[in-house]
């Protein structure tokens, strides 16, 4: 019942930014797929505030291991934006369609390793999201030992719009379980400007993952942009609570 209340919780929060490419519930991503046969299912809000307005998206990103190694993914958001001095406005956002695989595991080299080329299909709404496809190309690493996890890397997006230009994101964490079922970490994460004329960002955030049980989590971050937040971004926070069988 109380994993029942909290998928409706985080339903209603309908005004709640892109996940974009995060690895819940971070902005750095893992490279580990979801198990063989097994399904990951994150009821997720997410959101940042900026000097022109804020926007934030609710929704479900959806991810299925295809293949011992693969991971198949498809994100659909609900978006909603609200600049400043205008009217707010909600509607379907930017759907993602995503495959994870691992080609190279720790007990081979020491370190995990992944490509997650994700392809960002342009809004179905007029007024949210972008108007434009992406395609996102980066790769990702991962080293456990003991309680302790690191991992990270990044690549570039290939977008297409006016005044837009290709950018690049890198970002690196740190994550330890300091309980049996709670597990916090630490990121650092490095955007390139994505528009001609923008500023480039430094944002750092921290995140929790708890286990509410066998098949239900609850994943959160929050973090401040650290350089050129003016211009780009003040802060983002996430919040899912994750499916997983």
């Amino acid at each position: 019942m109380r994993a029942t209340r909290l998928v409706r919780a985080l339903l209603a929060l309908a005004v709640l930014a892109r996940p974009a490419w995060a690895g819940p519930p971070y902005v750095t991503d893992d490279p580990e797929p979801t198990d063989f046969r097994q399904f990951e299912i994150y009821v997720f809000a997410a959101g940042s505030d900026a000097r022109d307005g804020s926007e934030a998206a609710t929704g479900i990103d959806f991810n299925y291991g295809a293949a011992p190694d693969l991971q198949l993914t498809a994100v659909l958001p609900l978006a909603y934006e609200n600049p400043l001095g205008a009217s707010s406005v909600t509607g379907l956002g930017n759907i993602e369609l995503a495959a994870k695989y691992r080609f190279l595991h720790q007990d081979q080299i020491g370190w995990d390793v992944a490509v997650f080329p994700r392809y960002i299909l342009p809004s179905a709404s007029s007024q949210v999201g972008d108007q434009h496809s992406s395609i996102v190309l980066p790769i990702w690493v991962e080293k456990d030992w003991d309680s302790w996890s690191t991992f990270g890397g990044g690549g570039c997006v290939i977008q297409h719009g006016s005044d837009l230009k290709n950018f690049c994101l890198a970002g690196w964490a740190l994550t330890r379980n300091v309980l049996e079922r709670l597990q916090v970490g630490l990121e650092l994460v490095y955007r390139s400007a994505d528009t001609t004329g923008g500023k480039s960002s430094t944002a750092i955030g921290a995140g929790l993952h708890y286990d509410i049980s066998t098949n239900y989590h609850f994943l959160a971050s929050v973090g401040p942009t650290l350089r050129n937040a003016a211009q780009t971004t003040r802060y983002a926070w996430y919040a899912s609570l994750l499916l997983t069988f």
